[in-house]
């Protein structure tokens, strides 16, 4: 038997904590549960594993920011002690007493203080505007407006899950290039600067003429062992200066429907943007908020400004009674496919749900698209990073071939 200690909700909303033993760890839940009681957090000895993930502020902490992730875990904790019949007040009080950031801790008590006082918990989350998003403060005005601010917090939770899901598949996807570019940029850093020098100084002291390829060679070496200070400096300068333009309207613009044109990767940020698209969409109709207010909402979390413009027209569209998938077809930017499920959508009465499976389809897209575009990067990078380092040693070996021609 192993002891669980356990933080929890009566159904009062009064905040308890004590110990269970139990065979594991689901057993720990069922038995804490037939308590009457609605755990919020459950760790086994000194490992802390958590019910729900336990809210932690690690870097954001720092900068005096919440991370989506723990404003994700904030969610679900909240969705669990609502659903469970316990007041707003009560749940945002036991939350208070659980939380250990500072940050949180302070955020939590301003919200509980003016729901207590009365205000509504949107107008309450509206006054921390770099925590809660339109889409959050939205979804939970739409809730409490209908009477089903338990179903707002769970779909809002849903929704932070699978969004955090695929930032993490691409973050994920990404290590293995990333660890391999580091490791080939290094070894032809420490070629450049620590071998390449002293063969430089073995070549001139015989005075030897150097093939053309071991003269470029070496003349790299010097230029990067010798200025590295100033290529450094133009790098910064070249990265701030590209950040500076791609925030300009024009700039962004550019670069955006460049992005759209690339291969591959055209494609898989359509498909990311087109689930986004969806996913809020879907998420914001079923807690019932109105679809033109809805599509604002959309419009102001889509990343790609090529795609946000195609929203004017949907805007229109919707206004004139065109519907949604007429201007969509005509925007020319979201593939025929998602089209013809959200027309289906529209004439069966079903927007929110064909919005739901359009989303679904396109993350498992994302998904396919993400492995073939790596699949396709390690060869090419493999074969980059050989082609590199197999241009230094030939250079340096054709200087040693040519070593035989010096008259002694």
């Amino acid at each position: 038997m192993t002891v669980f200690v356990y933080k929890a909700t009566d159904q009062k909303g009064q905040f308890v904590e004590g110990d269970i033993e139990a065979t594991d760890y689901n057993v720990a839940i069922q038995q804490i549960q037939k308590l009457n009681y609605f755990p919020i957090q459950v760790t086994e000895g000194k490992r802390g594993k958590s019910f729900f993930r336990e809210i932690s502020l690690p870097a954001a902490d720092f900068f005096g920011r919440i991370s989506q992730k723990e404003l994700m875990t904030l969610t679900q904790q909240l969705s669990t002690l609502v659903g469970a019949g316990i007041t707003l007040d009560s749940s945002l009080s036991s939350l208070v007493k659980l939380t250990e950031k500072p940050k949180l801790k302070e955020m939590l008590a301003d919200i509980q203080k003016k729901v207590h006082g009365g205000r509504s918990f949107a107008e309450a989350l509206s006054e921390h505007p770099k925590t809660f998003s339109k889409l959050y403060v939205n979804m939970i005005r739409a809730g409490e407006e209908g009477g089903q601010l338990p179903e707002s917090l769970d779909r809002l939770a849903t929704f932070m899950e699978k969004a955090e899901d695929l930032k993490n598949n691409i973050r994920s996807a990404l290590v293995y290039p990333a660890v391999l570019a580091m490791v080939g940029g290094s070894a032809v850093i420490i070629l450049i600067t620590v071998v390449i020098p002293r063969f430089s100084v073995l070549f001139e002291d015989m005075g030897a003429a150097l093939p053309l390829p071991t003269k470029i060679m070496l003349g790299l070496s010097a230029i990067v062992s010798n200025y590295w200070w100033l290529l450094f400096i133009l790098f910064i300068m070249a990265v701030a200066g590209f950040i500076y333009y791609i925030k300009t309207e024009s700039g962004k613009h550019r670069w955006d429907s460049l992005v759209l044109k690339l291969p591959l990767f055209g494609g898989l940020v359509q498909k990311i943007e087109v689930s986004r698209f969806s996913l809020t969409l879907s998420t914001l109709l079923k807690s019932g908020v109105p679809i033109l207010h809805a599509l604002g909402i959309v419009k102001s979390i889509l990343s790609n400004s090529v795609i946000v413009a195609a929203m004017n027209p949907l805007l229109a569209g919707l206004k004139s009674g065109k519907g949604l998938s007429g201007p969509l077809e005509q925007s020319g930017i979201f593939p025929a496919m998602a089209v013809h499920m959200i027309t289906v959508g529209e004439t069966s009465g079903t927007l929110d749900e064909m919005l739901a499976k359009v989303s679904e389809t396109y993350d498992k897209e994302v998904e396919l698209s993400i492995k073939q575009i790596i699949s396709l990067i390690e060869p090419l990078m493999i074969l980059l990073m050989a082609v590199i380092i197999g241009f230094i040693v030939i250079s340096m070996l054709l200087a040693i071939f040519s070593i035989n021609d010096i008259s002694f």
